[in-house]
């Protein structure tokens, strides 16, 4: 070939790859022709499954006309069914224009087919839905009637169950729960104000069908009010469901109230594997149970595990090593606990101006206020203080209080560590008390602009060694005559005590 022809061939062939280029800029993304393609499927398998429950209802409605002619709402089965096909006709109009768009693919027309796919989407599920549901409600009577012995037996052992629900006892129950917590009056009554009624009507439906429970037992079917009969095996199978459930439920959130719990983040770690890698957080419950409203004389528990976490979760919480994740104080359900990290324990602290609860009280020593926790709650300080509490700060504490008000974490700040934070993952305290965790000694804390603690008193050569015992108890001592701590506003609960606490527990992985 000549020079000419080859530049000529070499000009052609830049001017179609320019063209396939352009091409490609003006069609529609492949993932949204991708996603038209496997609509086109989806609509024509529920286009098929609509019609087979359409059949399926209509010729129950014809050959069990006995039986629905009692079944409210059965009648309006066809005009259901039939607006439902027209949805679904609608939908098959947007899928014929999706067709459209998706054959001259311009990139210009992606916005309306995006509107039309989801349009279409929409209408497909509906009418789908819509005639599965009628389908499952019309089989269900079917079986009911190809199964009248079994059916009317089982209403005999649902009314069994309600006659022997104990009101009584529930209603003692709710009754000194509300007593000792009273913002939760008006919920536990609610509740046990509709189980009842619930109760109630299953027992006079029970009574409505005995005509129709009787033609039954007889065999005679053709004069079976089957309306009255079904309609009342299902209220029954409902009460006696919901007889047992719904009282479980009740003293359940009523035992709720008599425990404060906190979940406390002791340990993270991201852990690989052959198939790939897994976020773990080794979580802490530390749950005190009371007799009473008083909330004295608590009995602590605790329960540590590692547990996977998704990913995002994990991140959540990354900077929240050795915080309470999640708080709930007695007198609340379980489903109103607070999920605003905050330090652990600080919970527990009574506003300044109140001076004391149960769990302790503000002192004052050497210019400064500081919380004491009553000796009957030092296993509770040790388990949200990891072994290591110091004395905190009234002004920490209302500093602490400020951020909680506005549902905001505090992670406060040392002043001995260049206004470092004191709390959380990067704080200077929380890389004391939790040194011996997997994340510290997987290097978690070198990472942190903190992680030096030089100006912290605990690491000073002039420390004493309780000081640098994360063990010790790091209670304010006092020592002489006249060196007693004076009280903001003297309790009337006993003095703490000053024991040690007792020695950290080593929990295995779970």
């Amino acid at each position: 070939m000549s020079r000419s022809g080859l530049k000529f061939l070499a000009g052609a062939i830049v001017a179609m790859m320019v063209w396939v280029w352009v091409a490609r800029l003006d069609s529609l993304p492949r993932d949204l022709r991708n996603r038209i393609d496997a609509e086109h499927k989806e609509l024509a398998a529920a286009t098929t499954r609509f019609h087979a429950a359409q059949d399926e209802v209509l010729r129950d409605l014809q050959t069990q006309a006995d039986l629905f002619h009692g079944i409210a709402g059965s009648q309006q089965w066809p005009d259901q069914l039939s607006q439902s096909l027209g949805n679904l006709d609608y939908a098959s109009h947007d899928m014929d224009q999706l067709d459209q768009i998706r054959r001259a693919d311009h990139r210009n027309q992606q916005q309306q087919a995006q509107t039309l796919l989801a349009q279409e989407q929409g209408l497909r599920t509906k009418a789908l839905d819509a005639a599965l549901a009628i389908q499952k409600e019309a089989a269900h009577w079917v079986d009911l009637k190809e199964h009248l012995p079994e059916a009317v037996a089982a209403m005999d052992r649902n009314e069994q169950t309600l006659s022997q629900f104990d009101a009584s006892s529930l209603a003692a129950f709710v009754q000194h729960t509300e007593t000792d917590w009273p913002d939760k009056k008006a919920d536990l009554e609610g509740r046990l104000a509709s189980l009842q009624k619930e109760v109630a009507d299953g027992q006079a439906a029970f009574q409505k069908s005995a005509d129709a429970r009787k033609q039954a037992a007889a065999g005679d079917t053709a004069h079976v009010d089957y309306g009255t009969l079904f309609g009342a095996a299902d209220e029954l199978h409902n009460a006696a469901a919901d007889v047992t459930a719904k009282s479980a439920e009740i003293r359940t959130l009523g035992g709720q109230l008599y425990d404060s719990w906190d979940k406390v983040l002791v340990d993270m770690e991201v852990r690989r594997h052959f198939t790939g890698k897994t976020w773990d957080q080794r979580i802490r419950t530390v749950r005190t149970h009371y007799a009473d409203a008083t909330q004295r004389d608590g009995q602590t528990t605790s329960d540590e595990q590692w547990v996977d976490v998704p990913e995002a979760t994990y991140d959540s919480d990354k900077n929240d090593l050795g915080m309470a994740i999640a708080h709930k104080a007695a007198g609340k359900y379980d489903s109103e606990a607070e999920r605003v990290a905050q330090p652990a324990g600080f919970a527990y602290v009574a506003p300044v101006s109140v001076g004391h609860n149960q769990y302790g009280y503000w002192d004052h020593s050497g210019g400064r206020d500081f919380w004491v926790f009553y000796g009957q709650y030092a296993l509770l300080r040790d388990l949200l203080f990891n072994h290591d509490y110091r004395p905190l700060d009234r002004y920490e504490w209302e500093g602490y209080r400020d951020y909680w008000s506005r549902g905001r974490t505090y992670y406060g700040r040392d002043p001995s560590s260049g206004d470092a934070p004191r709390y959380g993952t990067q704080g200077t305290s929380t890389q004391t008390r939790y040194s011996g965790s997997t994340f510290a000694k997987s290097g978690g804390f070198k990472d942190s602009q903190y992680a030096s603690k030089s100006g912290n008193y605990r690491d000073s050569r002039y420390a004493s060694p309780n000081a640098r015992n994360p063990n010790a108890d790091h209670s304010p001592q006092h020592f002489g005559s006249g060196s007693s701590p004076r009280p903001m506003s003297r309790p009337s609960s006993p003095r703490p005590s000053y024991r040690p606490p007792s020695g950290a527990r080593r929990f295995g992985r779970h």
